[in-house]
């Protein structure tokens, strides 16, 4: 038996007047999924717990088969162990973030127009987050480069208890000073955000930025803190060899920490602009070689929905049925029994820009015909009018599993 799940970040929705009313998986065309859904079943999960922050991370975390009540402690110490980061037991991991500011004097009365600085390709942010090193780290703190925007930065012997410090993929367009980590023990992440403008404003990266007419990555944000985290082996917790295919370090920090085989695709950027069939062909190429179990993250979907991008949103999630499922399907059909899951891991809705911890839908199907009941198309609406809920996000994998 061959399982996948293809999770389509940030994929649920709700009615978007730009749309008539409709959401973007009730626009798109997606023959791949709508066939599914009408032949497996369909229904509806909280990825999100109760007095949890409705991210990526929990969530994907619950839809991977783990209870975060019990493992979870904080987002960047995930996506540190992709980067390669050995945490000490008095480490505490931060996302850094290469954010665009806008130019008021006064730090806190600057509005965060981009949180990702343009898009930023990981060749010139790692130069951005060497002179960020220099300048802040070497003793207390250092700093990682990660993968496009997505950073890291450590305190050693730092502290986690720091109040609300805001993703800035939530307050885009927002003056900052609301949002700024204000708590004393916070005192140091505030002067080198603060800092950070000064010391990157006139960066030769983002002189060359400018030129292009793309946003510079004028400062940093910190964010996501947390400690060491413990998850169970994935082959003990379910007994299937299992391959993880994403582009982020999240995603892959998770696999990776899990004892889950990661899988590097080169042109995976996160966006609209990933390369989707090298995903596919990666899920593939993993099921084909004896894993028994893929789990392909797709993050563009999440990304438009930040970015209030509506027809890149629709057009995402056409691209993940076209050039991603279709042909994993294709080629799974051709392998003996499979049971594959699509959903996706939260809403990211366009009217907000930020996530939600609402249900989401999600559809099984099994090659043997067992899983019911039918419906069609795929959708938010269609989903909770089937009446199949699971409440308890993480036990959804035992229904792919069959146990």
């Amino acid at each position: 038996m061959k399982y996948a799940i293809v999770l389509c970040d940030g994929m649920a929705d709700v009615a978007v007047p730009a749309l008539d009313g409709r959401t973007p998986m009730e626009c798109a065309q997606k023959p791949a999924m709508d066939w599914l859904a009408a032949h497996g079943e369909v229904g509806t999960v909280r990825t999100v717990q109760d007095g949890m922050s409705p991210g990526s991370d929990v969530a994907n975390l619950t839809v991977m088969g783990y209870d975060t009540r019990e493992c979870y402690t904080g987002r960047s110490p995930l996506e540190a162990a992709n980067i390669g980061i050995e945490l000490g037991d008095d480490d505490v991991a931060f996302r850094c973030n290469l954010v665009t500011l806008s130019g008021e004097a006064d730090f806190s009365k600057k509005t965060i127009l981009d949180y990702c600085a343009g898009d930023i390709h990981t060749a010139q942010a790692d130069e951005i987050i060497h002179t960020v090193q220099n300048a802040f780290g070497g003793g207390e703190f250092d700093f990682y480069t990660g993968t496009a925007y997505r950073h890291c930065m450590v305190w050693h012997g730092g502290k986690t208890a720091l109040g609300k410090i805001t993703p800035p993929h939530d307050i885009t367009g927002r003056v900052i000073e609301e949002y700024l980590p204000l708590h004393p023990d916070a005192a140091p992440l505030f002067a080198m955000m603060e800092k950070s403008y000064a010391l990157l404003r006139d960066h030769p990266v983002n002189r060359e930025r400018a030129a292009q007419g793309l946003n510079p990555a004028n400062a940093i944000w910190l964010w996501g803190q947390g400690k060491r985290p413990r998850l169970q082996n994935y082959k003990k917790r379910f007994g299937v060899n299992a391959s993880v295919i994403s582009a982020v370090d999240l995603i892959k920090g998770i696999g990776r920490i899990a004892g889950m085989t990661v899988c590097d695709v080169e042109g995976a950027t996160g966006y609209i602009d990933t390369n989707f069939e090298g995903k596919a062909a990666a899920a593939i190429e993993e099921l084909r070689r004896g894993q028994d179990f893929v789990y392909v993250h797709l993050e563009a979907p999440d990304e438009c929905g930040h970015r209030g991008e509506t027809a890149n949103k629709v057009h995402a999630i056409e691209e993940i049925d076209r050039r991603v499922l279709s042909p994993l399907l294709d080629a799974m059909k051709s392998m003996g029994d499979f049971r594959l899951m699509v959903l996706p891991d939260h809403p990211t809705p366009l009217t907000i820009r930020t996530h939600t911890a609402d249900r989401v839908p999600y559809l099984l199907y099994a090659s043997d015909g067992t899983a019911s009941p039918n419906v069609s198309p795929f959708t938010e609406r269609t989903a909770r009018e089937t009446g199949c809920h699971v409440e308890e996000g993480c036990t959804l994998i035992h229904r792919l599993f069959c146990r």
